[in-house]
């Protein structure tokens, strides 16, 4: 059983194509009848929009085996007064689902992903921190990879405003137990007997995505195929206990690695 991340693992940080063995690795779970999920911290495109958008690249997989943190956000966050930073198709997909943005006196700061958040947006978010508003993160990735330069993940920024406010931060997407347990409830509609100790999750993001779901029993598969450029850049550094149980270049070699087990 299987939980695989989206972007950087099964499709191109540069131009959104699949990646080597993508396809292929998705085919055989589904002629092998093999449970799985794809979990993506996608937050730019509606729900939909992004399945969809995976479906015309030929990623063939039911709706029902994806989840992101948009499907997830409502029942985590009211829709009023919140002040949401990230790309302008986040904040207008946040719109579209009836979200109020608020930029006076905010009950909530909301950070997404983009690559230029400039230093005013930063000081906005530690006065309203610092005036009593709660700190969320729609996921909490470590790196964001784009036009061949690696930025600071929503993690790394949830961080920094944790040291600069000393506020606690709720994350939405991966790697929190909230988006897992709904990944493996989701995951046991097709096999009953899922649990976490049952699945490898398969990740570019070793840190964002790997640490926590190491931390709940799953076997973890790093791909470095995306956020990193090779295992060494990152996974000497990791606790021990964090470090990945598998380390593989893409989904052609996890393909090829799990039909020599059969």
């Amino acid at each position: 059983m299987y939980f695989i991340d989206v972007q950087g693992t099964l499709i191109s940080d540069e131009d959104k194509s699949p990646i080597a063995g993508a396809k292929a690795f998705i085919r055989y779970l589904n002629e092998n009848k093999i449970p799985y999920m794809v979990i993506t911290n996608n937050t730019k495109k509606a729900s939909s929009d992004f399945y969809n958008y995976l479906r015309s690249i030929e990623l063939e997989f039911d709706f029902d085996k994806y989840l992101d943190p948009l499907m997830l956000l409502e029942s985590r966050l009211p829709k009023d007064a919140v002040a949401a930073y990230g790309a302008e198709e986040f904040l207008q997909t946040l719109q579209n689902m009836g979200y109020k943005l608020d930029y006076k006196d905010p009950k909530a700061v909301l950070v997404a992903i983009k690559e230029d958040f400039s230093s005013d947006e930063y000081a906005q978010m530690i006065d309203f921190l610092l005036s009593g508003a709660k700190l969320v993160g729609m996921h909490e990735t470590s790196i964001y990879a784009k036009n061949k330069k690696r930025y600071p993940g929503v993690g790394a920024i949830l961080k920094m405003l944790e040291f600069a406010t000393s506020s606690s931060y709720d994350v939405v997407g991966k790697p929190s137990v909230a988006f897992y347990q709904e990944a493996l409830e989701r995951l046991q509609k097709q096999e009953p007997t899922a649990s976490f100790d049952k699945i490898t999750i398969i990740s570019d993001d070793v840190k964002g995505d790997l640490g926590g779901a190491k931390e709940l029993g799953m076997k973890t598969l790093f791909v470095t195929s995306g956020k990193y450029r090779t295992a060494q850049e990152i996974v000497p550094f990791l606790d021990e206990k964090l470090k990945p149980d598998l380390i593989l270049d893409d989904m052609q070699a996890v393909l090829e690695s799990v039909q020599g087990e059969k």
